[in-house]
């Protein structure tokens, strides 16, 4: 496949991933599917916004940028004639990288949730996090050390984890575009019939 299409799948794949990512932590700020009364009593790491800026804002300017690089003549881009095929691609490894960033970023922070496991009411009626080192991730029955909000534990298990699967994907995708924008650079796109009327890609 040539780079610009390549390009443009990848970008075509990560803005739903983007949108996922961010309609997840969203989510988080309702423990249990409930509206909390307390916004201290959410776990810190929701306050992170590992999926709105890491796997969303932070993910769909590149991925808009992608997926204009299957768009852009051979002159220019976006009608800048100084602006060639090979600058763009070049230009998409820098994004690229910002991608996998934000998606690291948000990857980081889930992993963490998830050994931490969430804030919650305690046994001796107060908040904070009952869990230590992932425990309760090889004993379910450990989940009833959480009193409130109900089913907390499986609520935010899940979304992180979906944040965290959703992370390792787009980082996956942007690895692939640094490789795709550096191939695109130094041999252009096939698809190119040359500049301004030239033979060959450029």
């Amino acid at each position: 496949m040539c780079t610009g299409g390549c390009a443009k799948c990848l970008g075509g794949t990560l803005i739903p991933l983007a949108l996922f990512g961010f309609l997840a932590n969203i989510l988080l700020f309702f423990p249990g599917g409930k509206v909390i009364d307390n916004k201290d009593h959410l776990s810190d790491e929701v306050w992170f916004f590992g999926g709105i800026l890491g796997s969303g804002v932070l993910m769909i300017f590149p991925a808009l940028v992608f997926l204009g690089l299957k768009n852009n003549d051979c002159c220019g881009c976006c009608g800048n004639e100084s602006c060639g095929k090979r600058f763009a691609m070049f230009t998409s490894t820098i994004f690229a990288v910002i991608g996998f960033l934000g998606a690291g970023y948000s990857f980081v922070i889930s992993a963490i949730s998830i050994n931490k496991g969430p804030k919650c009411l305690m046994g001796n009626s107060t908040w904070g996090y009952p869990f230590h080192e992932g425990d309760y991730l090889k004993d379910e029955s450990l989940y009833r050390q959480c009193l409130e909000p109900v089913n907390v534990v499986p609520w935010n298990l899940t979304l992180f984890s979906i944040l965290l699967v959703v992370g390792g994907i787009q980082m996956l995708l942007c690895v692939i575009q640094i490789v795709n924008g550096l191939l695109g650079t130094l041999c252009g796109d096939c698809q190119c019939c040359g500049c301004c009327g030239g033979d060959g890609p450029v």
